[in-house]
């Protein structure tokens, strides 16, 4: 009874403060739409300051690394450290780090100051050289590493990842200069998700590049690229603090439904409640100077729901800015007595939140290699890529459903619009016809479903071209007009991860197919694009079972799914039991 007193008298106490609590007006209240240009990036060492700040010639040999995916000599890093530090020293930054990303899922950084006083000097100097750049030395045995580094092997390191820029940390008393890097231990292995996540940006550019070359295309580069959807809740920091459960596990253990949840649907895209907006209003002006492009926000579908999505970014870069994104959300929503909740699923009975994950892959001068154009069943290349995408999640589904595995994640997925655990690929209407008329023939077929306009019954509204495909949000896989949607991520989890098996994966059939083709054109004495179809053909037909347009909540789909052989792993634990 007492304890039920106390519960009682939280929530009263908690919905007095919320009653009494006005928008709160910042930073971003002040500034125009006009001024966007002007403060996107100012607190990120990107192209921009570079270019103003360091010597031409030095700016062209960052642009050439950049471009390259090659290593920047010493003298150049030391040009560009002291660029870096005149400019963080100008933004207030007393200190600079090492900001990478251990196996823990989050950051970690250690800061240090500018200060050096060297052996007979009596008063210090600022400085930040190229070793300071380039490499620091965190201690490695204190962070997971799989049992291979102990207390007795600690020595660590971070290397500078020169493709992810710089950015200020603002903090209450003074900025800190963070860079991103990598970070490995003293024998070399990886102890983070940032340098796998890298090697396999470079497995994709090296066997993209590659078949490009084989099919005359001349691309130096191809980069895979994100763009995320962060789903979270946000709740009034009264109540977060009223409730043990959601402090320590982040979800509510207790408790019972409300009167209302989301059965009226009326929350999705409704209008925005002025604290959340404000809110939400100020996140974004930060993240726009720190360079994170910042596209949507909006209510989610779940009562106390909401999503951020930014334009697409190198894979590297947007794992970067989705970690900082889900630390400024934490911290903002403080500041306006918020609470921001990342875990899958906070509340039961309604949506949970994920963190979509639109994959494609560019070449260096901006072709989108997954998009089908108009006439996708004679676009051979994109049919080519696409169908090393198939054959990628067909053959490593087991592995794809691991990188989605967390208990947070057991309790979402299957339910409330995020797909099922059973790992399969909705390609659409028009795409599943042109993937089966493939399967069938070599020859080229025409399909449905193409250049279609819809008439609502309104004269003065304009006729609406129908897209291609419908859009299946039971499909944790699904190909959305020039990408893939991944939409099987979990929201509290690190993109780093699932995004380093995905690449692999279709790296590994890039190569395969090139090799296939290749040897197909030497047996044939014909030429690659003259090979290419019948190998496209052959690969899609053994590889189509991973296909499944239709509705993946259903019964029938998980009879169906093991039938085909596709692995079925409903909890964390049967995914992780999969032999290596």
């Amino acid at each position: 009874f007492v304890k039920n007193q106390m519960s009682v008298e939280a929530r009263r106490t908690a919905l007095k403060q919320i009653n009494e609590r006005k928008p709160r007006l910042t930073e971003a209240h002040a500034h125009s739409a006009d001024e966007l240009i002007s403060i996107y990036e100012t607190d990120c060492y990107g192209l921009s300051h570079m270019r103003a700040n360091l010597p031409k010639h030095v700016y062209k040999k960052v642009l050439a690394v950049l471009n390259s995916g090659k290593q920047m000599d010493h003298e150049t890093a030391g040009i560009v450290a002291n660029g870096m530090k005149e400019w963080a020293l100008q933004k207030g930054c007393t200190h600079y780090t090492h900001w990478f990303q251990p196996l823990t899922g989050i950051a970690a950084e250690k800061h240090d100051s500018f200060i050096n006083i060297m052996p007979g000097d009596l008063t210090p100097t600022l400085e930040f050289t190229a070793s300071q750049l380039v490499k620091g030395e965190p201690d490695a045995s204190s962070f997971p590493s799989g049992g291979i580094r102990n207390t007795a092997e600690a020595r660590g390191y971070t290397l500078w990842d020169s493709t992810s820029p710089a950015f200020i940390w603002a903090g209450v008393n003074g900025n800190v200069l963070s860079i991103p890097t990598a970070f490995c231990s003293w024998t070399g292995e990886a102890l983070d998700l940032k340098t796998p996540l890298l090697r396999s940006m470079e497995s994709i550019s090296r066997e993209a590049v590659a078949l490009l070359a084989c099919m005359g295309q001349t691309a130096k580069s191809v980069s895979p690229t994100l763009g995320i959807e962060q789903e979270f809740f946000m709740i009034d920091r009264g109540f977060y603090l009223a409730r043990p459960d959601l402090i320590s596990s982040g979800r509510a253990l207790l408790g019972a439904k409300p009167a209302k949840g989301q059965e009226l649907e009326d929350h999705y895209f409704a209008t925005m409640n002025q604290r959340i907006m404000g809110c939400m209003q100020e996140i974004e002006w930060i993240m726009w100077k720190l360079g994170m492009p910042l596209k949507t926000r909006h209510n989610e579908v779940a009562p106390g729901q909401y999503e951020f999505a930014p334009i697409f970014e190198r894979t590297n870069v947007a794992a970067d800015h989705n970690i900082i994104l889900m630390q400024v959300v934490k911290d903002v929503a403080a500041r306006h007595d918020l609470a921001a909740l990342f875990h899958e699923k906070p509340f039961a009975g309604v949506n949970g939140s994920g963190k979509h994950n639109n994959w494609s892959m560019s070449t260096d001068d901006g072709c989108n290699l997954l998009e089908p154009g108009d006439t996708p069943q004679k676009n051979l290349q994109f049919t080519i890529f696409l169908t090393a995408v198939i054959r990628a999640v067909d053959i490593h589904a087991d592995i794809l459903r691991v990188g989605v595995a967390c208990s947070g994640n057991d309790h979402r997925l299957g339910a409330n619009e995020a797909p099922p655990a059973i790992i399969s690929i909705y390609l659409g209407e028009l795409l599943d016809s042109v993937v089966q008329n493939l399967i069938a023939t070599t020859d080229v077929k025409e399909t449905p479903c193409q250049n279609q306009h819809m008439r609502l019954g309104v004269d003065h509204l304009p006729n609406l071209p129908r897209d291609a495909t419908d859009r299946n949000r039971t499909s944790p896989f699904a190909f959305t007009g020039n990408k893939f949607e991944f939409r099987a991520v979990g929201s509290s989890q690190s993109v780093a991860w699932p995004n380093i098996i995905l690449n692999t994966a279709v790296a590994e059939s890039i190569k395969y197919l090139r090799a296939e083709i290749e040897s197909a054109a030497k047996a044939g004495s014909t030429t690659f694009l003259e090979a290419a179809p019948k190998i496209v053909s052959e690969t899609l037909k053994k590889h189509y079972r991973v296909v499944f347009n239709g509705n993946g909540y259903s019964e029938e789909w998980v009879v169906e799914a093991k039938k085909r052989g596709l692995p079925v792993f409903t909890t964390t634990p049967e995914a992780l039991s999969i032999s290596p």
